[in-house]
């Protein structure tokens, strides 16, 4: 089994859109943010409410339902009321298209 899931072609995932997918039973989110793209398990770790759903500004992720703020690149909470951060994911462009690693980043 491969280490990457496929999250599709990079030309479907513009410079500010998404992409969901399932890995290993997680729903995860790709973001691209100015042409790098970043993966993030697709759920606020303040309320159960899908990342996907939000916008993203610059390396940041607003959640729409609250207004908690998340970094892209670490998954790190910056504002309440969360309190925790997202686990991020492994992501590269492979022969044009976008892959997400099976496991979580750990730190």
């Amino acid at each position: 089994m491969s280490e990457w899931v496929d999250a599709g072609p990079v030309e479907e995932i513009g410079p500010g859109e998404r992409a969901t997918l399932m890995v290993e039973g997680v729903q995860v989110v790709v973001f691209n943010a100015r042409g790098e793209f970043f993966a993030l398990a697709d759920e606020c770790s303040h309320e159960t409410y899908p990342l996907s759903d939000s916008e993203i500004e610059g390396e940041v992720v607003t959640c729409a339902k609250h207004g908690a703020q998340f970094s892209l690149r670490t998954g790190e909470d910056l504002t309440p009321p969360a309190y925790e951060p997202v686990a991020t994911y492994p992501v590269r462009v492979n022969h044009g298209r976008v892959e997400v690693g099976r496991q979580p980043n750990v730190d």
